[in-house]
């Protein structure tokens, strides 16, 4: 009999367990492991309970008085002096057929949900190790017992079995509603993704799991992955959160992008959200939402840069400091007068190649290219085309500055329309 160092959690569970003396203890259901990991690195999950049934009944034990080993090639689960698990400990610890087998994960490094199919572990001299998930085909094969036969009928002829596995550090589970593991520990590796791909994510998942993993975000995060969003995913992940939660992503995100979720909320909702929210993003998204959904007024942004024109360039820089605005708010700069009328506009690059002293008015170009807040959607991509605009302000009839069009609202309600018509 020798101890195995490498094997599969498909090949334990469901075999039959003994004690050091050959007497049967129940058959294996499942191995528990460390939830927040310290060892191994800080990256592999030590095992540290097995969950076996006997008459009918479920016991957990540590897994420390326990070992995988190969007799005339099957294997065998054997127990030296059996102790039983506290509540705490099984409560605390994650459960690896419950929670991860057959279950969907997110691939970090792909960043994708794959699905896995069989869980890698390693006996070492300090305990034993969860490594992997297999992924691929192999781990399939290997839960019905035909991998073996299979690889070598295809090594006969050249061909083999690709493996396909994720090092344990580098996926997240998703499914967690077996275990009572703290959101906020089960999907920290999520974070690292970028907003688009975790929105792609969430997108994939049922109702239940893209809520839960949506509310474990901070809000910073949150807006940022809402953004990202298609509408109908935008209402459920909405309508999934409590009004306090909701507001609070809301209100780090641009009025435009918050009215254009509120076209497919009931009035009350909104009602309830615009009060819950800040006054002055409230009071912004209240005025989007009053022009109609084909005009420029509705899909524009109130976060712009206007500046008077006899500031100088080391005071516009103070400013942009002071700010700190996003990167779209500085496709185009503005100048207006002491009534906020449009006068002119200037880009970045003016700004950076111009001397300290250097007032706006001797870099301003005037009369630029402008769009009316009532004016129609449908007419805008044109502008766009014909002047290489990244930005375009929008006036009201009194040529009072109210926003500006940045060009990825334009593609974005082009393709939401196009989606809608098909």
């Amino acid at each position: 009999m020798t101890t195995i160092t490498t094997f599969y959690l498909s090949r334990i569970v469901g075999i039959k367990a003994y004690d050091s003396n050959g007497k049967y203890i129940g058959i294996v259901k499942d191995l528990l492991v460390e939830s927040d990991s310290a060892t191994f690195s800080t990256r592999h999950p030590s095992v540290t309970g097995i969950k076996i049934k006997r008459n009918n009944k479920l016991f957990f034990f540590s897994f420390q008085q326990f070992q995988v080993e190969k007799l005339n090639g099957d294997i065998k689960v054997i127990a030296s002096q059996p102790t039983e698990l506290s509540e705490d400990r099984i409560s605390n610890d994650l459960s690896l057929v419950e929670s991860v087998l057959d279950k969907q994960i997110v691939d970090l490094n792909g960043r994708k949900l794959v699905r896995v199919n069989d869980v890698r572990l390693v006996s070492l001299v300090n305990g034993t190790f969860a490594v992997a998930v297999d992924i691929g085909t192999e781990g399939l094969l290997r839960r019905i017992g035909i991998a073996k036969p299979l690889k070598a009928g295809l090594s006969l002829v050249g061909s083999s079995i690709p493996g396909k596995f994720i090092n344990w550090e580098d996926f997240e589970a998703i499914d967690f509603s077996n275990s009572n593991i703290k959101l906020s520990k089960t999907y920290k590796k999520l974070q690292t993704l970028h907003p688009s791909d975790l929105a792609d994510i969430i997108e994939e998942l049922g109702k239940k799991a893209s809520a839960e993993v949506f509310s474990s975000l901070n809000d910073e995060q949150a807006a940022d992955v809402m953004e990202e969003l298609e509408p109908e995913t935008q209402v459920h992940i909405i309508e999934s959160l409590s009004i306090e939660k909701a507001a609070d992503v809301l209100d780090k995100m641009p009025a435009d992008e918050v009215a254009d979720i509120f076209d497919s909320l009931e009035d009350e909702k909104i009602e309830l959200l615009l009060n819950e929210m800040e006054k002055e993003t409230s009071q912004e998204v209240r005025e989007l939402l009053v022009y109609p959904d084909h005009t420029v007024g509705s899909i524009m942004s109130y976060e712009f840069m206007s500046f008077n024109p006899n500031m100088t360039i080391e005071e516009v820089l103070e400013e942009l400091r002071r700010t700190r605005p996003e990167s779209e708010t500085l496709y185009n700069l503005f100048v207006t007068d002491e009534n906020e009328i449009l006068l002119a506009t200037f880009s970045i690059r003016d700004v950076v190649i111009s001397a300290p002293d250097t007032r706006i008015s001797e870099i301003m170009r005037p009369s630029p290219v402008h769009l009316v807040d009532y004016q129609k959607i449908n007419e805008v991509a044109e502008i766009v085309s014909k002047y290489n605009l990244l930005a375009i302000p929008v006036v009201d009839d009194q040529n009072v500055l109210k926003g500006m069009v940045v060009i990825d609202d334009i593609i974005e309600d082009l393709i939401r329309k196009r989606r809608t018509n098909r």
